[in-house]
């Protein structure tokens, strides 16, 4: 089944999707979960601070648009419906783990690398930016998500946290400066290179 912009080939929407879930199909929300999975899924992971967090997050996220789906007001695309529940479920998360902290044991596998050295220099810069973003006050950390990672022009990201533009603006603006800090030792050792 071909998505786009929302519809499938047999041009049904993601709101006649939600609306089916809520009148009783069974089928209808896997269908329209399946059309945003994946987006939610980076949504959740650009947002936590681990991948146990974001799978965490995301999973409480679904639940709640399954029950709460008779609540969407058609005044936003569902994508972006689901895109805030998921952020706001992952703000929860970050709120409740300072509260009680805990630290990831799993790693991620990945495939072998062709190139040892390749692997290593961009498993570092990733690391080192996941660190330096987690370092980000978690307001700023999602207006970077949103704008830098994900894409979303300045108003839609306003839509999707539900703040003023300017306030997305000068979130990214300070975040952005605490991350160019946090990274000028990087830029300062690929210069000497």
């Amino acid at each position: 089944m071909r998505t786009f912009r929302g519809e499938t080939e047999d041009n049904t929407s993601d709101v006649d999707l939600l609306a089916a879930h809520v009148a009783g199909d069974r089928h209808a929300f896997s269908t329209l979960l399946g059309r945003h999975y994946d987006h939610l899924w980076h949504v959740a992971k650009r947002t936590s601070y681990t991948a146990e967090d974001a799978a965490d997050a995301l999973q409480e996220a679904l639940l709640s648009a399954h029950r709460k789906a008779a609540t969407f007001r058609r005044d936003a695309a569902v994508r972006s419906w689901l895109h805030t529940i998921v952020v706001n479920a992952c703000l929860d998360r970050i709120r409740r783990n300072k509260a009680r902290p805990s630290v990831s044991l799993s790693a991620e596998e990945k495939d072998e690398p062709r190139e040892i050295r390749d692997h290593v220099s961009e498993l570092e810069l990733n690391l080192v930016v996941e660190r330096a973003l987690a370092l980000l006050p978690p307001d700023q950390r999602m207006a970077i998500a949103a704008v830098d990672l994900e894409g979303f022009s300045t108003s839609e990201a306003a839509t999707l946290l539900e703040v003023p533009e300017g306030t997305v603006k000068s979130r990214c603006a300070r975040g952005r400066k605490k991350l160019a800090a946090s990274l000028e030792y990087f830029r300062d050792e690929r210069n000497r290179s």
